[in-house]
């Protein structure tokens, strides 16, 4: 049977919560005010990211830069696993992020923010098997596959560009940022596992929890923080720095909580 197109998993997906949706209609992004997300982490230091913390800063109310970098960095990684993970999760695909294909805009929130005019599934990267049976692999296990996939589509082609963009644009701890991302993909986790749990998909909230997992088992994920897969919840070795916002408080995985 022919695989569910990529446009339609995301539809269904949406369904979890407006992080998890993704405008997926043809159209000129650009003529919207749209740019591709990959122009924030150019070479060096682009003004698209440069006008996005001083931006987030201003409606945050703070003077501190790196604040305003780590929440800018949160967010979009918050956003990215949730495009990503949901697909995986309800129908074992995920969407290819990689070059100009998100769009992404400045000025609005989720879900008007992400664009994929042109979607189409991350390619596998299993391994080819050999048209000699007798040297054939076995296939990888699917959790194996969409974890690499996962890996790929978010951390290599955006949170580690990201990564080091922000770095070179204010000083911030890279124990911060990497706790950002894992802290992001532990909250996507909660809003999965729990719209699952409650439409009564349990297969797949125990699959949320597994690829969850295995993602914060690598590097540069692996000692952000600690994940109770049975709740499920998530306690991370650092802190986001949202104390310091004016008005702000410490959120439910934060270090600071147990000191």
């Amino acid at each position: 049977m022919p695989q569910e197109p990529i446009t339609a998993v995301l539809g269904r997906t949406a369904a979890v919560g407006p992080f998890f949706s993704v405008r997926t209609s043809a159209g000129a992004p650009r003529d919207q005010g749209f740019l591709p997300l990959a122009d924030l982490y150019g070479e060096g230091v682009s003004p698209a990211l440069r006008n996005r913390l001083e931006t987030v800063a201003t409606r945050l109310g703070t003077a501190e830069a790196r604040v305003a970098a780590s929440l800018v960095h949160q967010g979009l990684a918050g956003r990215l696993w949730s495009i990503t993970l949901g697909p995986a999760v309800l129908a074992g695909r995920v969407p290819d992020l990689g070059g100009d294909a998100l769009w992404w805009h400045p000025d609005r929130s989720a879900p008007d923010d992400l664009w994929l005019p042109s979607p189409s599934p991350f390619p596998s990267l299993s391994p080819t098997p050999s048209s000699s049976p007798s040297s054939s692999p076995l296939p990888s296990p699917p959790e194996e596959d969409l974890t690499s996939q996962l890996r790929a589509a978010v951390l290599r082609d955006h949170l580690v560009p990201l990564h080091h963009a922000i770095s070179a644009a204010t000083t911030i701890s890279p124990k911060v940022l990497w706790g950002n991302a894992a802290s992001a993909l532990a909250g996507t986790l909660r809003v999965l596992h729990d719209w699952c749990r409650s439409t009564g998909h349990g297969e797949a909230a125990e699959r949320a929890v597994a690829l969850t997992a295995s993602l914060l088992d690598t590097t540069p994920l692996r000692d952000c923080g600690t994940l109770d897969p049975t709740v499920p919840a998530y306690s991370r070795r650092s802190c986001c720095l949202y104390y310091r916002v004016p008005g702000g408080g410490l959120c439910g995985d934060c270090v600071l909580r147990g000191t």
